[in-house]
């Protein structure tokens, strides 16, 4: 088959294309190497270590395909237990889910998803102490311990994703019911609202921390909104009888 001038310019123009599309590539490699080893030069005692840049990036590019394999490997070994976790918890086995979940950070400090889940355990084995454990912490110093360790949690989920409504909730609980520190779960269940606006255990949580804190008015208008926002008639009858109390008490 005879080849018409245009066809094989075509192919010449695709094959240009390629070349640098395969230039660039190897160029990006090639670029990345060399920052990785500066990188590492620049990390070390005094500035530097006994190997020059070049050396360095001539043994990234020799071991380049093990070290991704070992960083994609690492990664996939934080999903897993991450993964574990979550089955561990759905059992109700949350002391060993905070351990995998433990394992998981250290494969990835930054997924907020992890520390929610952690805040979420730790709170819940806190609830559960009962002093059991044989080391010399007693049942209080221990159940503080899991309070703190799901404060933390939550309030690292929210740095890490400020749009993230669960962790928000989760410490709205927390310091409405558990730490009895209502003014600190405000802003953060109005947030949770904000993000989530018809969800009613919310509504009620809040409600609750705006009572705690006297703020009557508001309470009472939240009590209002379930009524009218929610089909769930125990809810409408629960949030019927809040109001009305808090109304008695005011009046």
């Amino acid at each position: 088959m005879k080849w018409k001038r245009g066809n094989v310019l075509g192919l010449a123009v695709v094959l240009v294309i390629a070349g640098m599309i395969l230039g660039l590539y190897f160029a990006g490699r090639q670029k990345n190497r060399y920052e990785l080893a500066r990188r590492i030069a620049e990390l070390s005692p005094r500035g530097g270590i006994p190997v020059t840049i070049d050396g360095l990036r001539k043994a990234i590019a020799i071991y380049e395909e093990a070290l991704e394999d070992h960083v994609r490997d690492a990664a996939q070994t934080g999903t897993y237990w991450k993964i574990l976790a979550v089955r561990l918890a759905d059992k109700g086995m949350h002391r060993d889910a905070l351990d995998a979940l433990d394992m998981s950070i250290r494969y990835n400090g930054e997924d907020p998803t992890i520390f929610y889940l952690t805040g979420v355990s730790a709170a819940i084995v806190a609830k559960n102490a009962l002093g059991f454990s044989p080391s010399q912490m007693s049942f209080q110093a221990e159940q503080n311990h899991y309070f703190t360790m799901a404060e933390r949690a939550y309030l690292r989920a929210i740095e890490l994703d400020t749009e993230y409504a669960k962790p928000r909730y989760g410490l709205g609980i927390l310091y409405t019911f558990e730490l009895e520190r209502p003014a600190e779960a405000v802003p953060h269940l109005e947030r949770y609202l904000e993000l989530m606006s018809r969800d009613a255990d919310a509504m009620f949580a809040l409600a609750r921390a705006y009572y705690m804190i006297a703020n009557y008015e508001k309470a009472v208008d939240l009590y209002d909104r379930i009524v009218v926002s929610t089909k769930d008639t125990a809810k409408q009858a629960e949030a019927r009888n809040n109001r009305d109390y808090i109304l008695g008490q005011i009046r």
